[in-house]
């Protein structure tokens, strides 16, 4: 039987860990699959080390557990399976010396410095680069709309705002039949559904999206 996540939160004695309550059964819904099976889970943000703990007792014995903090002092949080490394979220450079080590993450989670600058520079590096069939999830979104995180209501730098024209992208094919012709991207390329939750986006990733609009049984006069 899958962990459940929220038991393990409210029942931690260990190292301490910071999240919204409504955020675990978004946790479940799309991290499950990775369950007992080979996982590269890569953490933007490492706290008090408590959640990269509760994502290894999670994910099960298969599971590598990467995640990254500008704070010296994380490394100490490093253990089996969890591998701690000092760095920036803008960086790409040092984004860049994470995939050479470890490869391309299948999950991606955003809990780092909630900046929306930071947020835009880690998923336009990250994303493109990681599994094929993976996840991106951010969180604590709510804060883009607060200017002093770098966003606003109708801020172009505001994540969420970001994501609402992903949406655009995803369906580019389609605008070539409007008024707009919408540029097709990576984001045109894969990925097959980006999910809003409360401060919390997603999106899913696929190597091959088949959009054949098919009949079956196809339309036959002749048939009796």
């Amino acid at each position: 039987m899958t962990m459940n996540l929220y038991t393990y939160f409210i029942n931690n004695t260990g190292r301490q860990i910071i999240k919204c309550a409504h955020y675990f059964p978004i946790y479940e819904r799309y991290f499950s699959r990775y369950v007992n099976r080979p996982v590269t889970f890569l953490e933007i943000g490492t706290g008090q080390g408590g959640s990269a703990q509760m994502w290894k007792y999670y994910f099960g014995p298969m599971a590598r557990i990467v995640t990254i903090d500008i704070r010296p002092e994380c490394k100490a949080f490093e253990e089996e399976q969890i591998h701690v490394r000092i760095g920036s979220q803008s960086d790409t450079q040092f984004l860049q010396s994470v995939l050479d080590e470890f490869g391309a993450p299948d999950v991606v989670l955003d809990d780092g410095s909630h900046h929306h600058d930071d947020i835009n520079v880690s998923f336009d590096y990250l994303h493109p680069r990681m599994a094929r069939d993976g996840i991106y999830l951010a969180e604590d979104l709510n804060g883009g709309y607060w200017p002093q995180l770098g966003g606003g209501l109708r801020s172009p730098n505001n994540f969420i705002n970001r994501c609402k024209g992903f949406v655009d992208e995803m369906h580019a094919a389609a605008t070539l039949y409007g008024d707009e012709v919408v540029a097709e991207t990576d984001i045109t390329r894969t990925t097959s559904a980006i999910h809003f939750h409360d401060s919390v986006v997603v999106l899913e990733k696929t190597p091959y999206l088949n959009h054949t609009m098919m009949i079956i049984p196809p339309d036959d006069p002749g048939r009796a």
